[in-house]
């Protein structure tokens, strides 16, 4: 499965921006991770076919994952955007869907980033 995302760029400290992972095969679950410099790649949201979700406490009730199965397509909806928000955002893929989402190796299939910047 190839991943590319979509949507990154730079945005004032309270806007919103939308990323997009276009996937060429269907997966269980997709995910949304991020990384800045310096720091551990950390998951952000992660979303199942079926459509349920779950969300790292710093980006809940901001961010909002969804997903259009028949485009294959994985949306991430981030209002309210805060500088603690900056990095490069990456999309994911596998089969794996439980409580360890925010784990890296749950993964099989990655896209290549796109950077976030928030920034006045």
């Amino acid at each position: 499965v190839q991943l590319v995302e979509s949507g990154g760029g730079l945005v004032q400290p309270g806007g919103s921006l939308r990323l997009s992972c276009v996937a060429s095969g269907m997966s269980n679950s997709m995910a949304w991770f991020r990384q800045a410099p310096g720091k551990e790649r950390e998951g952000v949201a992660t979303i199942h076919v079926g459509g349920g979700t779950m969300y790292a406490a710093p980006v809940k009730g901001r961010f909002t994952a969804s997903r259009d199965n028949a485009k294959n397509t994985l949306f991430l909806q981030m209002n309210s955007l805060q500088a603690e928000d900056t990095a490069k955002y990456y999309c994911a893929a596998g089969s794996y869907y439980g409580s360890a989402w925010y784990d890296p190796s749950k993964y099989s299939y990655w896209g290549q980033g796109t950077q976030v910047t928030v920034s006045s």
